[in-house]
Parts: C-alpha cells; structure tokens; sequence
C-alpha cells in the first residue's frame, strides 16, 4: 500500500513547485497589463502583435527609404523614423510577452485550484488505506469480529485500487500540464527579457541619430532659434489650446502665401522685350495638388490601448477633440504624418505638446509628451521622432483639424 501514498505527495510537492517557480512571472505581468481576465488578457497580447507587426513592417519602408535617399538630410531623417519605429516593434513586443506570462499565470491558478480539488479525496482515501494497511494481522485474530472486518476491507480494497488508480492518472496528467506552464513561463521571461535589451540598444542608437541630426539642422539654418521663440510668444498670447493652434494656423497660411509670391526677377537687357512674369495662382483658384486631402500615411503617435474615442466625455466632463492612448511608461512618439513643427515645448495643462502643420489646411496635435526631441520649423517625416510619454501612467492624446476644425483621426488611418 505504501506504493500508492508516494504520489499523493509528489502531487503536492510538485504543485507547490510550479506555483513557486510562476509566481515572480505572474506578478510580473500582472502589474504591467492590469488585466486579470484570460478574456482581456487574450484581446491585449493580440492587439500587442498586431501593433508589433505593423511597426515592423513600416520600419522595413522606412530602412528602404533611408537607403534610397540621396540628401544627407534626408537620409538622416528616414533612418531616425526608421529607429522610431523599431523601438515601437520592441514595445509592442514586450507588451505581447507581459501579457502571454499574464495568460500562463491566469491557467496556472486554475489548474492549482483542479490539483487541490481532485486531491484532497484522494488524500483522506489513501490515509485511510495506508492505516488499514499497517494494522498487524495478528492482532485481528485477537480481535473478535476483526477478521471478518479484515476480510470486508480487503475486498473493499480491491475495487477501490481501480479508482485510486484512475485519479492518480489525472493528476499526473494536470502536473505534466503544471510542468509545461513552467517551461512556458521560462520562455516567455527570457524573449521578454530579449525585447527590453534590444529596447534599450534601439534607444540608443536613435539617440545617436537625433543628435547627428540636430547638429545636421543647426548647420544649415539659423533660424530655428527665432522661430521657437515666436511660437512661445504665441502660446503665451493664445487663451488656450484651441486658440494656440487657431494661431499659429494663421501663421502658416501667411507664410505659405509668402512663399507662392513669385521672386525678383533681373532687369532684362533690352526692355521692350520684358514679359511680366505671372503670378502664382492662389489655393482659392487653383488649388494645389492634394489640397484638402489628409496628409498620407497617417498613424497613430504611440502604440498601446484606446481609452477614450473622439466624441467621448471625459470624468471632468469635457469633450475629447481626438484620440487618447494609454502607450508603455516612457513609449516613443512619432509624428503622426510629415509636416512641419508649429510648436513644440509645455503647455498649461498639457504637458509638453507637438503642432504639426500638414499643408492643404491640416494640422496634428500631440499632447501628453515628457520630453520633447524637434525643435520649430523642423521638417518631418511620417514616424519620425517626437519624443517620448511619461513614466507614470501616461496618456498621449492625438487631435487632427481640418482648416481649424477637430475631426476624427481614426476616420483617416490606414
């Protein structure tokens, strides 16, 4: 009988182990996603790879677009958004991994809960049989009755084996399923681990790259410095945020006219054969080539989950203009479409912001930045760099006008 008792206790050492062995994994995970559904958990590691995918894919685009350019400037930029991107596959990597060590977390609970269920019949049934058994077999002869009970006991036994038998084969079965988990578990710590440190060194390099960038940019124009200064001298004017894009929109279309008017044009040699040059016809007559159309390519600034659509009420009871993200503590920003910087730098209330002016009356608006890395009059291109979010539950939030007007950004994506 004592053959049957060994089980039972490899039972509990081994559930015990796989709970031991999963636990740090599992509290890992939860407090990164906060989800403790296998439902939920399921939806976050799918949108997680399916974001992963589509930064991977675009980062391959854009390393194309990189090797193809022929402008130093250009190049530069291409290989920034490049990086961008591949730091956005890494999140999303990471984010799917937390939530696969969350979902083998979730399964381990029940089946410790199925372990304990299906053991503790087996253990009082066994303790009894393992005291029957050591009960010496001449001291039922001494016993009146004892023999006869001896006997019933024993046919009892014979039919019980059967059944103890089957139930230990079911939980071997669910402690074979216990060890799987914990191999699960081990793979998803070590790719999750894998991601972070290539996080880290994408990180880096698009650092490197910003600042060969940025030096790249001070080289060429000194302008950047005065421009940052007349957009922070329109924030301060600008009652609010609204107002602060309604003005610097102004400036944009008052420079874009400026630019249209034709240059100065030599005095000919003989001029009664002079022509009057013509003049640039303005958006209003002819309008320019995609006016009006969305700037192509628009993506969202971070990747992550949706927490409030536009249209919807926040708890304060305002109207949300765009789409805000709940993106990884410290996630990258891109720039949701190539444009040119309008602002860049805090805002009351705002953390620090993005203006994006698009061309053809478009305008993007990236709130809730830490830390911002382009400076005014930057030229950009889709994905390139903005910054990154905050450490502390951060939201980043993406509004989209047309001639000065919010409208729906995911109406325009994809």
């Amino acid at each position: 009988m004592t053959r049957y008792a060994l089980p039972f206790l490899s039972v509990a050492f081994v559930a015990a182990g796989v709970g031991l062995a999963m636990h740090t994994a599992g509290v890992m995970a939860q407090s990164a996603t906060g989800l403790e559904d296998p439902n939920d958990i399921r939806a976050s590691m799918a949108r997680a790879q399916a974001q992963a995918a589509e930064a991977a894919s675009r980062g391959a685009e854009l390393e194309q677009a990189a090797r193809l350019a022929t402008q130093e400037a250009e190049k530069t930029a291409q290989e920034a958004a490049a990086l961008a991107a591949r730091i956005q596959e890494s999140e999303a990597k990471i984010g799917a991994a937390e939530a696969r060590i969350g979902l083998i977390e979730s399964q381990r609970q029940q089946l410790v809960r199925r372990l304990a269920e299906r053991r503790e019949p087996l253990v009082r049934l066994t303790g009894a049989l393992q005291k029957f058994a050591r009960r010496p077999l001449g001291l039922s002869i001494l016993r009146p009755g004892s023999l006869r009970e001896t006997v019933y006991l024993r046919a009892m036994l014979e039919t019980t084996i059967p059944q103890v038998r089957a139930r230990t084969a079911a939980l071997r079965a669910e402690i074979d399923r216990g060890r799987a988990l914990e191999g699960e578990a081990r793979q998803a710590v070590a790719a999750l681990n894998d991601q972070q440190e290539e996080l880290g060194q994408r990180r880096q390099r698009l650092a490197a790259v910003e600042t060969r960038q940025r030096i790249e940019s001070r080289q060429r124009s000194g302008d950047a410095a005065r421009e940052t200064e007349r957009a922070l001298a329109l924030a301060e004017e600008a009652r609010d945020l609204g107002g602060l894009i309604d003005r610097l929109g102004e400036a944009g279309s008052l420079r874009d006219e400026l630019a249209a008017l034709p240059g100065p044009i030599l005095r000919p040699n003989v001029p009664a054969q002079a022509r009057v040059a013509a003049v640039a016809p303005t958006t209003s007559e002819t309008p320019t080539s995609g006016a009006g159309l969305a700037p192509v390519g628009l993506q969202l600034p971070v990747t992550g989950q949706t927490l409030l659509g536009f249209g919807s009420i926040s708890d304060g009871g305002v109207r949300n203009e765009g789409v805000t993200l709940s993106p990884r503590a410290g996630a990258q920003v891109i720039a949701p479409a190539a444009g040119r910087v309008a602002f860049a730098g805090p805002y009351r209330g705002f953390g620090r912001i993005v203006i994006i002016e698009h061309g053809a009356g478009w305008t993007s608006l990236i709130t809730g930045l830490a830390r911002t890395d382009v400076d005014v009059g930057e030229e950009l291109v889709g994905g390139g760099p903005l910054g990154v979010a905050g450490v502390d539950q951060p939201e980043v939030t993406l509004e989209l006008r047309r001639a000065g007007e919010p409208v729906n950004p995911l109406d325009f994506i994809g």
